[in-house]
Order: C-alpha cells, then sequence, then structure tokens
C-alpha cells in the first residue's frame, strides 16, 4: 500500500487564519516577483545592464507566461488533485529560479522567465481555486496581500541593495527560496475537496448542504463574471502600469535613489493596512460603495504623482495607493470566486490578474520612450476609473444577493 505522505500531520482548521496565511504563502510563490517587481526591473538594468525597456519586457514575459499557466489552470482545478499539482509546480519553480541564476543575455533571460511564470501561473491558479472553497473568500484574499505587502516592502527595500554586491543571483536565490519555504509549508493545509468529490456519509452530507448554500450565493449570469474579470484586468493593468517604473519615476524626477527605494518599500507595508480592512470586515458594508470610492481614491493618487518632484507628494501617493490597491484587489478576486463554487471562476481571475500585471510594464515599455512618465500617469489614472465602471455591476449585484440571502436567513431562524 503506497505511504501517505500527509496521514497524522497536525492540519490548520481550514477556514481559520492559519489556513488562510498558509494558502496566501502557496499563492503568493507563485507570483512573489510581481511583488518585488520594480527591484527586478531595476536589478536587471544596473546587474545585466539591460536598458528599462528590456528589463521591463523581461518582466512582462514573466508575467504573460503567468496569464498562460493560470487559463491552464482554470482547465485542470476540476481534475488534478490540488496539493500534488502544488507540490510539482513549486519543484519546478525553485529549479527555474535557480537556472535563471546562471543566465545573463537578455533573449535567454526573457524566455526562460516566460516559462516561470507559466508554472508560477498554474500554482497561483490552483492556489485561488482552493481558496474559493473557503468559508470567506474575500478575507483569505485579504490576508494574500498582507502577507505579499510585507514580503514585497522587505524585498524592494533590500533586493537592489544586494545586486551590485551578488549580481542578479540574488534576485532568484530569494525567489526560490521563498517557494522552498512554502514547500515545507505544504503538508499543514486542510484537504480542502472539490465540491463534486463530497459524496457519502454523515460528514459529506453536511459538506454537500454547506456546497448547496455556496451555491445560493451564485450570482446568475456570464456578465457578471465577464464584468468582474474585466476589472480585475484592468485594476492590475494600471497599477503596474505604474508600479514597475516607480523607482525609475523617482529617477526621473531627481530624488535620492536610496530614498525611493524605501518610499517604494515602506508604501508596500503602510498598504497592508488596506488588507486589514478587508480581513477586519469583509463586505459588511457592502461592495459597490466601497470599491467606487477606493477606485477613486486610487485614481486621485496615481494623478497626484504629477508632483513627484516633491519627495513629500511622492511618499504620499505611494502609501495612499498602497493602501487603496490592498482593499481594492482582494473585493474584486473575491467577487470573481464568488461566481461559482468549483474555484474555476477564481482561477479565472487568476488569469485575468496576470495578463493585467503583465500588460501594464509591456505597454508601459512602449508608452515610456524618452522617459514620457507623465504620460503614464495619465493613462493609468484612465484606467483606473475604467475599472470602477466596470467594477459596479458586479458589486452591485453580489451586494443585493447577499441582503436577500440575509433576509432569507432571518425569516428561517424566526421559523
Amino acid at each position: 500500500m503506497p505511504m501517505n505522505l500527509y496521514a497524522n500531520r497536525p492540519r490548520a482548521a481550514p477556514d481559520g487564519l492559519l489556513a488562510a496565511a498558509l494558502l496566501s504563502c502557496l499563492a503568493t510563490a507563485g507570483f512573489m516577483y510581481v511583488n518585488i517587481m520594480p527591484a527586478i526591473v531595476e536589478g536587471l538594468q544596473t546587474g545585466l545592464h539591460f536598458t528599462a525597456a528590456v528589463a521591463g519586457r523581461i518582466g512582462a514575459a514573466n508575467v504573460y507566461g503567468a496569464a498562460v499557466g493560470a487559463l491552464l489552470a482554470s482547465a485542470l482545478v476540476t481534475h488534478w488533485p490540488w496539493r500534488r499539482a502544488a507540490l510539482a509546480l513549486l519543484i519546478m519553480l525553485i529549479g527555474i529560479d535557480v537556472a535563471s541564476m546562471f543566465v545573463s543575455g537578455s533573449t535567454a533571460l526573457l524566455a526562460i522567465r516566460a516559462l516561470h511564470g507559466t508554472v508560477g501561473g498554474c500554482l497561483v491558479g490552483f492556489s485561488f481555486s482552493v481558496i474559493a472553497r473557503t468559508a470567506q473568500p474575500e478575507r483569505t484574499f485579504g490576508v494574500l496581500l498582507v502577507v505579499q505587502g510585507g514580503l514585497g516592502g522587505l524585498g524592494v527595500m533590500v533586493l537592489p541593495r544586494l545586486v551590485p554586491v551578488f549580481g542578479t543571483a540574488a534576485l532568484f536565490a530569494a525567489l526560490a527560496g521563498f517557494s522552498l519555504i512554502t514547500l515545507a509549508m505544504l503538508p499543514f493545509l486542510a484537504p480542502y475537496p472539490r465540491p463534486a468529490a463530497i459524496t457519502s456519509g454523515a460528514a459529506g452530507a453536511a459538506a454537500a448542504a454547506a456546497a448547496s448554500r455556496a451555491a445560493a450565493r451564485v450570482p446568475a449570469g456570464m456578465l457578471i463574471l465577464a464584468m468582474a474579470l474585466l476589472s480585475v484586468f484592468l485594476f492590475q493593468f494600471s497599477n503596474m502600469l505604474l508600479f514597475s517604473y516607480i523607482i525609475g519615476l523617482a529617477r526621473h524626477y531627481a530624488l535620492d535613489p536610496l530614498h525611493s527605494e524605501i518610499v517604494v518599500g515602506v508604501s508596500t507595508w503602510v498598504g497592508m493596512l488596506g488588507s486589514v480592512l478587508v480581513v477586519v470586515f469583509g463586505t459588511r458594508y457592502g461592495r459597490a460603495r466601497m470599491l467606487t470610492a477606493a477606485l477613486l481614491l486610487t485614481a486621485l493618487g496615481m494623478y497626484v504623482l504629477h508632483g513627484s518632484a516633491n519627495p513629500v507628494i511622492y511618499a504620499l501617493a505611494n502609501a495612499g495607493t498602497g493602501i487603496t490597491w490592498a482593499f481594492v484587489i482582494p473585493h474584486l478576486l473575491g467577487m470573481c470566486a464568488r461566481c461559482d463554487t468549483s474555484g474555476r471562476a477564481a482561477a479565472l481571475g487568476g488569469f485575468a490578474s496576470k495578463m493585467g500585471l503583465a500588460s501594464g510594464p509591456f505597454v508601459g515599455s512602449l508608452l515610456l520612450g524618452a522617459d514620457r512618465y507623465g504620460l503614464l500617469i495619465d493613462v493609468a489614472t484612465v484606467v483606473i476609473i475604467a475599472c470602477a465602471v466596470a467594477a459596479l455591476l458586479p458589486a452591485a449585484r453580489l451586494d443585493r444577493l447577499d441582503a436577500h440571502l440575509a433576509i432569507a436567513d432571518r425569516k428561517s431562524a424566526g421559523a
């Protein structure tokens, strides 16, 4: 009889904060490079002497690969056991990051990072599908942003200073190390079976009832899912259009490089406040009003970056948009997760996110030209406003659905 490596292991409670943290690390391992993208783009320029455009395209290739992987995962999550898939994908990520340490040509590095993105995107898709099976996916996505913010802020502050000493190998060694740590966490996650896999027994009957209850919370109509996916894409596109070049923006306005790196890193940490708000309050106050307000504040914060010649304005704009970004994206991904119970819609949300994250640096490299950072700011601001329009329909629909279910719960409790 084959030995079950995960038998008799302590497991985190499926819907507890510890499980949310472990799931967040699993998802983060697949796209940790996005959280330290400014450090990677800057490191490729200083360590390998690539131009800003070439470094941006390598970053974009990494994320475009992730989009392909996320799309692949959306087709596989209902067929492959998520834990075995995660184990294999983490081992592959470690191997590719180690190989990247020894590559110095731009074309070869672009190709290997695209492969890395594909593997990582597939891991993120599986992770999102598991998060969709938790009781409160918005809260888990909030914890995910806390994990990303903490690690990303540290990476942006530390890694650019290691590149002159250790070369670009420091960037990829950090990514491989985090994947290795995540691999060690994997056995402590609960099984999170697919709804279709729950079939018999008293526990199965209870789980089936819970699955039926979850299905009642799914909004009908493909338009709702399409608009939710569009809002995710637009939001991530706009943010990465600026975030990938945020250190270069500071250099363009003649700010001290050390100051800008610290500001970006600390702003990422400050941004965790937005995720904490999601973890604490969830969707208690509704989505539509909160998302609209947060997105308009994000647009304002981006536009204020036109005044980055003033270091105080640069710092405040980074901190403000960091908070709103960390508040908005868990809600947008949560809306996608609510569109089915299998986790496939959540994986598609991961695909839309990766497409936005990849398209931002790529389009930015085309628009940037001769340091046209003002154009980047204007385009990012307009796209955020478009995101607010796209998010309004699914957010309002889910708010109404939650309100109807709350009324039904009260009537059932009264009976």
